[in-house]
């Protein structure tokens, strides 16, 4: 279900470029740009009141990366001050869909952009499971309320 991003929670965080992130050029190694986003979605999760370890514990769910969409733009380089902006752009009862941005902060020149599909799973047999009510309401107040 296609959301409204002005109805939507969204989520920023700070990434400093450090030497262990960097390719033999001097430049951030692509795969990087992965843990980077995998950060902002859980400080994302944990921004509405939800640990990933709790959510498992409390719900017997967690989430995964289903599938990812990627294009590397401009190069961030060693000491870089990045910023990877996250929002939800779609959902279903056991997915969610984000647009995530990674920007140079000192001059927003975007680095790298993806689409992500995140699935919700049962932890004890790795498939597919509803995403719980107390997430979905915290995720989409106004949408959840009417009935989405």
């Amino acid at each position: 279900m296609a959301l409204d991003p002005g109805e939507l929670p969204e989520g920023r965080l700070g990434v400093r470029v450090y030497y262990e992130d960097t390719d033999a050029g001097g430049v951030v190694y692509h795969a990087r740009y992965l843990h980077f986003m995998e950060r902002a979605r859980t400080e994302w999760l944990r921004g509405l009141g939800f640990e990933q370890d709790r959510v498992r514990a409390e719900h017997g769910v967690l989430f995964a990366v289903r599938r990812m969409d990627i294009a590397f733009l401009h190069p961030a380089r060693f000491n870089d001050l990045l910023r990877v902006d996250t929002v939800i752009t779609d959902h279903g009862r056991a997915s969610l869909d984000f647009a995530q941005t990674v920007l140079r902060e000192d001059d927003a020149q975007p680095c790298c952009r993806a689409t992500v599909n995140i699935a919700c799973l049962d932890a004890e047999r790795l498939r597919p499971a509803r995403i719980p009510e107390d997430i979905m309401t915290a995720i989409l107040p106004e949408a959840h309320a009417r009935g989405r």
